[in-house]
């Protein structure tokens, strides 16, 4: 699904990642840990060609990314749903309106993408909501809302970067509750966090980059930091 092969990104400033290497399943719920600038936004950066890594391989599917026509971007970015941490969501524009907006880009049949975005809504529970704007919402709420915009397109791969990041305990809970259920449903989603906890309270596979380093792939169970 997900092939890293001997990946290096360098930037003017230093090494982003380094000769990283890593296979991730189909239907993998995958934790991408390490501190502040070891390199999880790069890496998700990378997977959705946002950036071009200075040496090695990716592959997302049947997609060799690296070589991968600027035309076809648009197909790689439909199989790879994005939460961004700062959630990018249109402050002049209702809930509806930031979930249909990938969906009115690629030219889906209006009365279609209706039927697709209230679907979606009612999945991550906010579908009462969706006449509002963000600035109505809870910070609960809004990461609903970017997961909402994310999954829109029925990707097979979500990339969620610090999801829980801003939320309070109880809140961060039910947004990993919803990121398993989503994940039961067979998207393969890769999250990156820094909080441990939330790592060990759900038993999955854990990938730790530091200073743009692969330094541990565990495949289940609680994160040894050691």
């Amino acid at each position: 699904m997900i092939k890293l092969d001997n990946v290096s990104k360098l930037y003017g400033t230093g090494s982003g990642l380094t000769d990283v290497t890593f296979t991730i399943e189909k239907g993998e719920f995958v934790f991408i840990i390490g501190p502040t600038g070891s390199g999880k936004t790069t890496l998700f950066r990378l997977i959705i060609r946002d950036s071009l890594p200075t040496k090695g391989s990716i592959t997302v599917g049947d997609w060799d990314v690296v070589k991968l026509p600027h035309q076809k971007l648009p197909n790689l970015r439909k199989k790879v749903g994005v939460i961004f941490q700062d959630l990018k969501l249109l402050s002049d524009r209702t809930i509806f309106e930031n979930t249909v907006l990938p969906l009115e880009v690629r030219g889906v049949n209006a009365l279609e993408a209706k039927k697709q975005v209230e679907l979606v809504l009612e999945q991550v529970g906010i579908a009462a909501h969706r006449d509002k704007f963000p600035i109505q919402l809870s910070g609960g709420e809004l990461q609903r809302a970017a997961i909402a915009r994310a999954l829109v397109l029925s990707p097979e791969i979500l990339l969620a970067d610090e999801p829980t990041g801003n939320l309070d305990p109880k809140t961060g809970k039910d947004i990993l509750k919803l990121l398993s259920d989503i994940n039961a449903k067979g998207t393969t989603i890769l999250m990156a966090t820094h909080n441990l906890e939330v790592v060990d309270h759900m038993h999955k596979r854990v990938i730790a980059l530091e200073k743009g380093k692969l330094v541990r792939d565990e495949k289940k169970g609680k994160y040894d930091s050691s």
